[in-house]
Order: structure tokens, then sequence, then C-alpha cells
């Protein structure tokens, strides 16, 4: 058998791997399906831009204005807006996620390029993290049951809802948890080398639903 062969002229973007393409096949083979279903995938390669910047200052007003909304000002809140969402990391903290969907590509420097020109000098900072995670999605009607296997928050609707995210733990590992609708669908944000682990504690706690429910 041939042995395969790299093109020389592909750029660092068609050669690069997702920290869980091993998992593909292993995640949808774990899905649940029906009343007590649930499905795991990996949203690869969003773009994420660290933002900070003090929240009461003209530069904040003009990210605004460039994102399309204000910055979220509360802990838990995110903003969507266009191909950007969004998300309170601290009281002068955010995290810019693009696009929303998969399907609508979006370029880490030209965002950071945007947003540094909006910042203007002034004081603050803009920097293209897109490296440093990836996305894990957890949805079907049994998400929330599997996630509290092993995280802390009161992730009932009461509480946690849909647009609400705020950095936790599932199990042992640090994570930005993303509820991103009433489905429910959440999103998962760990550091890129913990996603393994990750998710392989995902599919375990996933597998308790194959079975019948215990009266």
């Amino acid at each position: 058998m041939a042995e395969p062969t790299i093109d020389a002229g592909a750029g660092p973007v068609a050669l690069r791997t997702s920290p869980l393409a091993h998992w593909e096949e292993r995640m949808r083979a774990a899905a649940v399906t029906g009343a007590r279903g649930v499905a795991l995938a990996e949203w690869p390669f969003l773009t994420m831009v660290n933002l900070r910047v003090d929240p009461a200052s003209e530069a904040a007003d003009r990210i605004g204005k460039t994102l399309g909304a204000p910055l979220p000002r509360q802990c838990g809140h995110t903003m969507a807006s266009g191909p950007h969402t969004v998300l309170w990391l601290g009281p002068d903290e955010w995290l810019v996620v693009s696009p929303a969907s998969p399907a609508s590509p979006a370029d880490g420097p030209a965002v950071a390029a945007e947003l540094r020109e909006a910042l203007a000098g002034d004081p603050g900072s803009v920097v293209d993290v897109s490296a440093n995670r990836t996305t894990l999605e957890l949805s079907g009607p049994a998400a929330r049951q599997v996630l509290e296997k092993g995280c802390p928050l009161d992730l009932h609707p009461r509480a946690f809802g849909s647009g609400r995210a705020v950095s936790t733990t599932v199990g042992p590992v640090a994570v930005l948890l993303w509820q991103a609708d009433d489905a429910p669908t959440y999103r998962l944000l760990p550091r890129s080398s913990f996603a393994d682990y990750l998710a392989r504690w995902l599919i375990d706690a996933m597998s308790e639903y194959r079975g019948p429910e215990l009266p």
C-alpha cells in the first residue's frame, strides 16, 4: 500500500486536524434516540477572539457597534448579532465566537483585526484564541441529565436557560458551558488538550440512556 502523501502547496488551514477528529465515529455511534435521546458532536475550528476592555469606555461602545450590539454586562449573559456570539467571561472580559453556525465560516485574524481597529489604541486587548479550545455540542431530551452527573451548576431552566454561558467544570474538566437553545442544546468549550478526556467522560455518561428508565 502506498504511503499517504502531503500536498507541499497545502496551507496550514487545509492540513489542520481537530482535537476530536479521531472520536467522530465513536461520538456518532454513542447517540441515543427516543424520549431519553442524547447526541454528541464536535464543532471544530470555530473562530474565538478574547476581548478585554473597560465596559464603561468609549472603546467598548465602538466595539459594540462593530459587533452589532452592546457587550453583555452580567455574569452568564451572552449577545448574538449576525455571525457573532459574545460570551461574558468577567467584568471586563468576553469571548467573541464566530460563526454561530459551522456552515458560516469566519476568519480569526480578520475578526481580531476588526475589533482591534474598533479598540483604536485605547487600553484593552484583542487576541485570537481559536486554537485554544474546541467545541462539543451535547443535545437531546437527556442532555441536561447527562451534564448533571458531573456539573456543579443548577442546570434547571429556572436557573440556567437558553442564551446563558458560564465557566464551570464537567467531570474534572474546566469548560465554558453555553446553552444555545431550549431543546436543550449545550455547547461545551474545553481547552483542546482536555477535549479527548471530556469526550470519553460524556460518552460514558450517555451510555445509561440506552436502557429503559428505572422506576
